[in-house]
């Protein structure tokens, strides 16, 4: 009983000294490796430093070489086809029916970027069609009908005063095209600001001096006045493989809200290798369109195309 007792004092007093002994040399490990690692670090920051100093460097010669102007063009838009037929389908109205939904909306733009200027053009071209037959009825209506007729044109030029400001003016005409609307009515602005690009896609054009020319053959005598002009073009990706384009394009009158309008478009697309899915989507609100259609209030105008889109960019 006395040996075994021996030898468990033995045992344990081994322990502790292979346990201190164990602990030290993860203690001295720890301390060269802590040494290692604030070495690697160091060296990592003057890496880091050097890259950030040639991604300059390689951007300031890229600049250097790129000669003026440098344009960019595209081309983008989706269309949207819907087909539709019922035969005998008695739990509708019109069990016989025929509808088809044609609709597109294409985009194109122009910029050029000059040392000390720039001019930005863009076209938007929205058109729609709907045709709906019910073949019971000798009198029903047959032919395609407009559901969408929008155009807009643009050009702005600008002058920079820095990176993110520029002197500009801006000429921007909007009509519908379709069943005897072209330029009637139309409105054309023309005026003079200031142009802020505060990031590399966003375009905020701010003119205090812009007049809105409205033309018309209607009986409804529409009224041209002066205001301020705001117009704002973003583009970004959302995801991977996802865009959205924003055009917001408002004339505020300084003769009241009455003669005020503004329009709002935007285009989502997924298109991989220019061709994908596409959204897009409008609304608008003009005050003497709804008082020409007769209308009491002023009722938020919409529109959207839902289909294939459509991209093609050139630089």
């Amino acid at each position: 009983m006395k040996n075994l007792s021996t030898l468990m004092i033995l045992m344990l007093l081994f322990s502790c000294v292979a346990f201190g002994q164990s602990t030290e040399e993860l203690q001295q490990m720890k301390e060269e490796k802590a040494a290692e690692l604030a070495e690697l670090e160091g060296e990592l920051s003057d890496l880091t430093g050097k890259v950030d100093a040639l991604k300059g460097e390689v951007a300031a010669l890229t600049e250097q070489l790129t000669p003026y102007p440098r344009w960019d063009k595209g081309l983008l838009g989706t269309v949207g086809l819907n087909f539709s037929t019922f035969n005998d389908w008695l739990l509708r109205d019109q069990p016989n029916t025929s509808a088809v939904n044609i609709g597109f909306s294409t985009t194109g733009f122009a910029n050029a970027d000059f040392e000390k200027s720039f001019w930005r053009n863009n076209l938007n071209l929205t058109l729609g069609w709907l045709k709906f037959d019910d073949r019971d009825n000798p009198d029903d209506v047959e032919d395609f009908q407009v559901s969408a007729d929008a155009f807009n044109v643009s050009s702005l030029f600008g002058y920079k005063l820095s990176d993110k400001w520029a002197i500009s003016a801006l000429g921007e005409y909007r009509t519908s095209i379709l069943e005897d609307r072209f330029n009637n009515p139309g409105y054309l602005d023309l005026g003079t600001g200031a142009t802020w690009t505060p990031i590399q896609d966003l375009v905020v054009v701010i003119h205090p001096l812009n007049y809105n020319f409205v033309f018309s053959d209607m009986d409804f005598e529409f009224e041209s006045s002066l205001g301020a002009k705001v117009v704002t073009d973003y583009s970004r990706a959302l995801a991977k493989g996802v865009v959205w384009k924003s055009n917001l394009s408002a004339f505020l009158s300084y003769d009241g809200a009455d003669l005020s309008n503004w329009t709002w478009v935007n285009g989502f697309s997924t298109a991989v290798k220019g061709v994908g899915i596409g959204l897009d989507i409008g609304l608008r609100s003009n005050k003497q369109e709804a008082n020409a259609a007769m209308l009491s209030d002023n009722p938020l105008q919409t529109y959207w195309i839902l289909g294939l889109s459509y991209a093609v960019s050139t630089k």
